[in-house]
């Protein structure tokens, strides 16, 4: 009787590099095809308009200041805290520095009106000629 002698098997190599190479791929393919939203630094709830209308997408993005519902003022799109009079100072250099610049208000809805007038006030005195307010359209829930 003739007895085989059974070879030992290798167990299979992985390469590894490759595994991390196509990893790596797949993780690039998902970030460039996830959308990113950027979203306000304040929750505001915005009052409705029947006439609002949205800004065109050549036109260059306005100054936006947001006043919350304790009437607390923020300047920017990094909604930096800004006083009313440190507000009239940074408006007066920013529209020296772009003359035709547009300023935005995005104010609660439950705001003071005294903190959207002094908003105003500040614009005036940086001869802004552009003052417009952020609304929510009433038709959409």
């Amino acid at each position: 009787m003739r007895f085989y002698i059974r070879k030992r098997r290798q167990a299979p190599a992985i390469i590894i590099v490759a595994l991390i190479d196509i990893l790596i791929v797949l993780l690039i393919f998902l970030m460039v095809t996830t959308t990113f939203k950027q979203q306000p630094a304040l929750k505001l709830a915005l009052p409705e308009s029947s006439q609002a209308q949205r800004t065109g997408a050549q036109e260059s993005p306005p100054l936006v200041v947001s006043i919350d519902p304790k009437g607390n003022l923020r300047l920017g799109a990094d909604a930096r805290p800004v006083t009313a009079e440190r507000l009239k100072v940074e408006l007066v250099s920013a529209a020296l520095k772009t003359p035709d610049l547009k300023l935005a208000i995005s104010a609660d809805k439950m705001a003071p009106f005294g903190q959207i007038v002094k908003v105003m006030d500040a614009s005036k005195e940086a001869k802004i000629k552009i003052v417009n307010a952020f609304t929510k359209d009433e038709t959409k829930p």
